[in-house]
């Protein structure tokens, strides 16, 4: 395997320059789906390459219940700096499957609980709250549900409160909150993909922005409407739930975003452009990241096999 099986670890970082890039010059949707994919394939190949090295380190510790093949000095050289790697990997990768399983907990705690507090409630797709608390969000299940408070309300026109719900409606019809809680995990599996997930957190608003502006024809009102309830909601409570409602993002951007004109759906950036070279990089560091997953995977896979009596 040599040092490859280290690779997976480091090669997100690949992938920082196309998270801010992408975010300003591809489509929103364009970009969530690119970052998102990456962010997970990225994620998965850095888990893999601890499990890899963790098979080392716990062959390695007394008392193991492994094959006394798999702790053989010919094994053992498979992986470099054997000695520290594989015995750091194993309270790392604890770590990190830890840290997912507690977020993906959370995750389904808090949209749990958010459907049981709107049990009693009629089944309609648009839930209004009595609250002085203005907040809007997109809770979805198996009824998608977008709540908003009175109070909201309120403070939005006509025209503002139909961009409001469209936006809203446009998280719930893309699985916005998919997309969060993918790189969500990813982050939790390698630190150095939280830029990515910074980055498709804005992209998903721009989405529903582009899309409530399409669907309401009319880009400054949805503007207005963003930036009113920006404006009202500090102070509110704040969304757990990847994809509830993802936080407000840099409000500043997707209001000059919405004044300017809509972006290009192109599917891929060309290649002679600072976004295009960003985004080829961040794929050829993907591709290399998972081939060097699945070589350190079979070649260890074959090394055991060899080394584990009949």
């Amino acid at each position: 395997m040599g040092v490859f099986v280290f690779l997976p670890l480091v090669l997100p970082l690949t992938a920082w320059p196309v998270a801010r890039l992408a975010a300003h010059h591809l489509h929103p949707r364009m970009a969530t789906w690119l970052l998102t994919g990456v962010s997970g394939v990225l994620a998965v190949c850095s888990t893999l390459c601890l499990a890899l090295l963790m098979v080392v380190g716990t062959a390695q510790l007394p008392g193991n219940p492994l094959p006394d093949g798999w702790s053989d000095p010919e094994v053992r050289a498979a992986v470099p700096y054997d000695e520290v790697a594989g015995k750091v990997a194993i309270p790392t990768l604890i770590a990190v499957l830890a840290s997912c399983a507690r977020a993906a907990w959370r995750h389904h705690r808090v949209r749990r609980r958010a459907g049981r507090a709107l049990a009693g409630l009629p089944a309609t797709s648009v839930v209004v709250l009595p609250d002085e608390t203005p907040y809007a969000y997109a809770l979805p299940g198996r009824k998608d549900r977008v709540v908003v408070t009175t109070s909201m309300l309120a403070t939005l026109t006509g025209p503002e409160r139909r961009a409001l719900f469209a936006h809203e409606r446009a998280h719930l019809d893309a699985r916005h909150h998919r997309f969060l809680l993918t790189v969500q995990l990813a982050a939790r599996a390698n630190p150095f993909l939280r830029p990515l997930r910074t980055a498709v957190t804005y992209t998903t608003e721009r989405w529903a922005d582009e899309e409530a502006a399409t669907r309401i024809g009319s880009r400054r009102t949805v503007a207005r409407a963003v930036g009113k309830a920006a404006l009202i909601s500090q102070g509110a409570p704040s969304v757990t739930l990847a994809g509830f409602a993802a936080s407000a993002g840099p409000v500043p951007r997707r209001v000059a975003a919405l004044l300017g004109p809509a972006p290009a759906a192109r599917l891929w950036p060309s290649l002679f452009t600072t976004a295009g070279l960003a985004a080829w990089g961040a794929a050829a560091g993907t591709t290399v990241s998972a081939l060097s997953s699945a070589n350190s995977a079979v070649t260890l896979f074959l090394i055991l096999k060899a080394s584990t009596p009949l």
